[in-house]
């Protein structure tokens, strides 16, 4: 999947995954996707529960070695 921005989270701990996330969002325009990579295993809830709240729409995760990886859309 191609993601207009990535953002590198790996070794931080909730809630720095989301504010980062918050931030790298602010910086896209809507429709665009940012994806990021985490180690936190609460991400997963964590990520899914932000998009959803914030009108975005979470367009796919997946774990490769060990790196969450999730592709958010930007409402």
């Amino acid at each position: 999947m191609e993601a207009n921005k990535i953002l590198d989270t790996k070794g931080l701990a909730c809630p720095m995954p989301i504010v980062k996330t918050k931030k790298a969002m602010n910086e896209l325009e809507s429709g665009q996707v940012l994806e990021i990579h985490a180690t936190d295993k609460g991400a997963k809830n964590d990520l899914a529960a932000w998009a959803k709240s914030g009108g975005h729409e979470l367009l796919k995760h997946e774990i490769e070695e060990d790196i969450l990886k999730f592709w958010i859309k930007k409402g």
